[in-house]
């Protein structure tokens, strides 16, 4: 006989199923993604002085046989590869976050699994060469995947699967 479930009980099967927590997590992802081109754009940027990458333009090119036909093509690989590689950062969230991980230990787990993979995998395709980075190079980098990290995180939790809240119970 099943037993009965009472209201400040809470069962097992109110967890979303990980697709969904995955789902959730794509979304928060590609918000996470704008909310770090908007910091690159509006704040990095016009502190360094740095112009715009073509790093996820790069990457897709190297990975994909698309070779656009025009600067404005080239702009537009650029961002659509920008968004999409940004579901990553909120499918390792959305993991995370199905496993107990959610909050600043959610973000630091996805922080070290997406960024130590994503230097990994440009290194080994040749569009990296972190040894030769400088110490504003790696700053640069690391802050805006870290913004990136954090609004992912940050939209993930408050927006699109916030905590239940705690039963009350009176003592």
């Amino acid at each position: 006989m099943e037993q009965e479930t009472t209201s400040d009980q809470q069962r097992p099967d109110d967890q979303p199923s990980l697709g969904a927590m995955v789902g959730r997590g794509i979304v928060a992802g590609i918000a996470g993604t704008v909310v770090m081109t908007v910091f690159q754009k509006l704040v990095e940027m016009p502190l360094t002085g740095r112009s715009d990458s073509h790093a996820p333009a790069k990457f897709a090119e190297k990975v994909l046989p698309i070779r656009p036909s025009s600067a404005t093509s080239r702009t537009r690989l650029n961002y659509g590869t920008h968004l999409a590689l940004g579901t990553l950062w909120g499918t390792a969230y959305g993991v995370a976050a199905h496993n107990g991980l959610r909050g600043q230990r959610g973000v630091g787990a996805t922080f070290a699994a997406v960024y130590t993979g994503d230097v990994a995998l440009n290194t080994a395709l040749g569009l990296y060469e972190p040894m030769k980075w400088s110490g504003q190079d790696w700053a640069v980098d690391i802050l805006d995947k870290l913004v990136q990290a954090e609004a992912t995180g940050a939209i993930f939790d408050y927006w699109l699967a916030p905590r239940p809240k705690p039963a009350f119970h009176p003592r």
